[in-house]
C-alpha cells in the first residue's frame, strides 16, 4: 500500500532541487529535506516505533522530523510547546518517545502498534480529557487527491504554514505542499502575530495559497488590499459570513469555504464564495462532497430525509479514520450502514439546497429551551453577526441558578459608534423578543484558541439569579 512517505519520494525524484520548505532561517530542497528526514530517522532510539511525540517549535527542522516519523512507519502525536504541560504530558503518554527541539526524550517502548496510521490529532472530549483521532496515511493520500482535484497546486505554487500542529488545517498546509511539488512557508511566531507583517511575508516570499479560520480572512478583509501573488484563500474551521470578505471578493482572489470534521479528513466539502450569493443568514453553504467522498443528511435512525428538511450531516467515503484511540464513547458516532458502508455521524446539521448544495446550521447539541420555546444559539449568532455594526458575535447559552437557559451575546463592534439600543432594534425586526440575548458584552476582540477558534471557554461569564418560588 502507498504510503505518504512513498508519494513524498515521488516529489523527491521529480523535484529535486526546488525549495521544498522555508523558515524565516533557511530554507531546503526536495533532496535536503529527504536526506534530513532520513538522518533523523536514523537517530531514532526504537528502529520500529508505532507513535513518536513530535513537541516542536515550527521550522524546516519540524517538517523533517514528521517526514522522519512517516519513513519509519510510525504515527506522529503532535502538540504545541506552549499548550499546557499536563496536556502535552496526556497527549505524550502512549507513545515511544518524543522529539523536541532540544532532542529526543525516550519513553517507553509501545507494544500495540496499529497498521497504517500517519497521525494522530487530539480533540476537546466530554470527559475533560483531550481525545485522540487515528487518522490513516490511506486518509490523508485520499485528501491530498481532492485537493488536488479542486485547487491543482504545481511547483512554483508556494503555500502559507500559519496553522498550530494540532489541528487538521496543518495537515492540509504541509502534505498537499508537499505532495505536490510546491513550496511550504514557515513564518515565524512573531510575523504570524501582526497581520502587517504577515501580509509583507506572504508579498515578499510569493505565497500563492493560504488556508485559515475567518478570522484571518476578517483581518485581511480590513486592509486597503492583499498580497498579488496570492490566487487561493480557504477558509475552514468555523463559519465564515459574507462580511468578513467583502473587501476581498473584489480582489481577484478564489475564496472557498470549507467543512469537515477531524474525524473525516481535514475537509469533507468544498463551496467557493468569492463569486456566490449569501444564504439569507449572511452565512455561505458548505457546498458539495470533495472526490472520494459523500455526504447524505440523515435522521436519527439513518434513514434519509426528504430533500430541503433538516437531518444530520453524515459523512462517507475515503476520510473516515480510524476512530478515537482508546475505549471513548464517541467511538459510536462512526458505525456502518446496512449496506456495509462506514459512516462518520458528525452531530451537525444541515440540508440540502436547490442547487444540490449542502447548507450548515448548527449543533445537534446547541438547542435550549427559552420561555417554553426551542432557540438555536447559532441562528441568533448568525443575525447578530450579519447586522451592519457589528464586526464580529458569538452568542452563548448559559443557565441561571433555577436551571433556566439565557443567551449572552459577546459583540466587537465595528466602530465606537456602537449604540446597544440601535442593535437591540435592528434584532428585533428579525427575531423573536424571547431570542434576543438577555446579556450583551463588549469586547475589544474575542479570544482565540491556539487552533484558531473562538475559545468560549475564556469569555466572561455573565451569572443570572433565578426566581426562587416557596
Amino acid at each position: 500500500m502507498e504510503t505518504i512517505y512513498d508519494v513524498f519520494k515521488q516529489q523527491v525524484t521529480a523535484q529535486t532541487d526546488a525549495v521544498a520548505v522555508m523558515d524565516e532561517k533557511k530554507c531546503l530542497t526536495y533532496s535536503e529535506l529527504d536526506a534530513i528526514a532520513t538522518e533523523i530517522a536514523d537517530g531514532f532510539p526504537v528502529k520500529q516505533p508505532a507513535k513518536v511525540g513530535i513537541v516542536m517549535s515550527h521550522s524546516v527542522e519540524m517538517i523533517a522530523t514528521i517526514l522522519a516519523v512517516l519513513k519509519s512507519g510510525a504515527a506522529y502525536v503532535p502538540a504545541e510547546p506552549s499548550f499546557p504541560k499536563e496536556r502535552i504530558k496526556y497527549m505524550m503518554e502512549d507513545c515511544d518517545f518524543v522529539v523536541t527541539d532540544k532532542g529526543i526524550q525516550h519513553i517507553h517502548n509501545n507494544i500495540n502498534k496499529v497498521s497504517d496510521l500517519a497521525y494522530i490529532l487530539y480533540t476537546s472530549g466530554t470527559t475533560g480529557k483531550p481525545k485522540g483521532v487515528m487518522v490513516t496515511n490511506e486518509n490523508v493520500l485520499h485528501y491530498v487527491r481532492a485537493f488536488q482535484h479542486e485547487f491543482n497546486p504545481q511547483p512554483g505554487d508556494r503555500m502559507l504554514q500559519h496553522s498550530v500542529c494540532s489541528f487538521d488545517i496543518f495537515v492540509e498546509e504541509v502534505f498537499t505542499t508537499l505532495l505536490s511539488g510546491a513550496t511550504l512557508c514557515i513564518p515565524s511566531e512573531e510575523t504570524k502575530a501582526d497581520i502587517h507583517r504577515l501580509m509583507d511575508y506572504i508579498e515578499r516570499n510569493r505565497v500563492t495559497m493560504l488556508s485559515s479560520f475567518p478570522y484571518l480572512l476578517l483581518e485581511m478583509n480590513k486592509l486597503p488590499r492583499i498580497p498579488h501573488t496570492l490566487r487561493l484563500l480557504i477558509s475552514g474551521g468555523d463559519v465564515i459570513r459574507a462580511k468578513y470578505i467583502d473587501r476581498l471578493r473584489t480582489q481577484g482572489v478564489m475564496i472557498y469555504n470549507t467543512y469537515g470534521p477531524s474525524e473525516t479528513t481535514v475537509c469533507a466539502s468544498y463551496f467557493r464564495v468569492d463569486n456566490a450569493q449569501p444564504l439569507a443568514d449572511g452565512t455561505f453553504p458548505i457546498g458539495k462532497a470533495v472526490l472520494g467522498t459523500s455526504i447524505e443528511i440523515l435522521d436519527d435512525r439513518l434513514q434519509p430525509v426528504k430533500d430541503g428538511e433538516t437531518g444530520e450531516i453524515c459523512i462517507f467515503g475515503n476520510g473516515i479514520s480510524l476512530g478515537y484511540q482508546g475505549d471513548v464513547p464517541e467511538n459510536a458516532n462512526f458505525t456502518t450502514m446496512p449496506d456495509g458502508r462506514r459512516v462518520y455521524r458528525s452531530g451537525d446539521l444541515g440540508y440540502v439546497l436547490p442547487d444540490g448544495n449542502l447548507a450548515f446550521l448548527h449543533r445537534k447539541d446547541k438547542q435550549v429551551m427559552i420561555m417554553g420555546k426551542r432557540v438555536e444559539s447559532d441562528e441568533v449568532e448568525n443575525v447578530l453577526c450579519d447586522q451592519r455594526e457589528v464586526e464580529t458575535a458569538v452568542v452563548c447559552p448559559q443557565t441561571d441558578t433555577d436551571g433556566l437557559s439565557y443567551l449572552v451575546a459577546y459583540v466587537v463592534p465595528r466602530s465606537k459608534r456602537f449604540s446597544l439600543n440601535t442593535l437591540k432594534r435592528s434584532l428585533a425586526d428579525h427575531l423573536t423578543s424571547f431570542m434576543i440575548p438577555e446579556f450583551f458584552v463588549t469586547m475589544p476582540s474575542l479570544p482565540m484558541t491556539p487552533n484558531g477558534k473562538v475559545d468560549r471557554r475564556a469569555l466572561p461569564i455573565v451569572r443570572k439569579e433565578g426566581r426562587l418560588y416557596a
